[in-house]
């Protein structure tokens, strides 16, 4: 069985590590080598993914499996979308699972604490990028509502992706 608890500073090692493992281990079959290495020693360091743990506006789950770290989320406040007219949101910024636990319900189980966590705080929106590559990540996402609204560019390396914006609207209350 999966469960999810909040993190706080004293995780902040395990989720860089986890972020970087997770990162990689999505991305490097697709991309090259070279602007891999460059996204994660120059933007994705284990620095500055453990700034992020306690940094205000950003929420960090963690997911087990028994005892053993098997994904994470990052939700974070702060940037205000025009397309929202307005509507207070938060984006769920990273969710990741380690390959050995993907579809054994890591995802689902962090996706739906997000949109619990939302709800809590009385959001109207939740809001994430995904590749436009990532059709799974895509498919899953349709699966619990979000639906595109937009595009943005990650740099990746020297390589400038193009993500899917996605957003789902939560009733007040959720």
């Amino acid at each position: 069985m999966i469960t999810v608890r909040t993190a706080d500073i004293k995780d902040a090692e395990l989720i860089a590590d986890m972020s970087r493992q997770t990162f990689f281990e999505t991305f490097a079959p697709q991309n090259t080598k070279e602007n891999m290495d460059k996204f994660m020693n120059e933007t994705f360091t284990k620095e500055a993914l453990m700034k992020e743990v306690g940094a205000a506006g950003n929420y960090f789950l963690l997911a087990y499996d028994e005892e053993i770290p098997v994904g994470y989320a990052r939700m974070r406040e702060g940037e205000l979308r025009p397309e929202f007219d307005g509507k207070s949101s938060i984006e769920i910024a990273r969710i990741y699972a380690v390959a050995s636990a993907i579809g054994k319900g890591v995802g689902s189980t962090l996706i739906k604490k997000c949109i619990e966590i939302a709800g809590e705080m009385d959001k109207e929106t939740i809001w994430l990028g995904v590749w436009e590559k990532n059709q799974r990540a895509i498919e899953f996402y349709g699966k619990w509502g979000f639906e595109k609204f937009g595009t943005h560019v990650f740099l990746l390396g020297n390589d400038p992706q193009t993500d899917w914006l996605m957003k789902k609207e939560l009733a007040t209350g959720d």
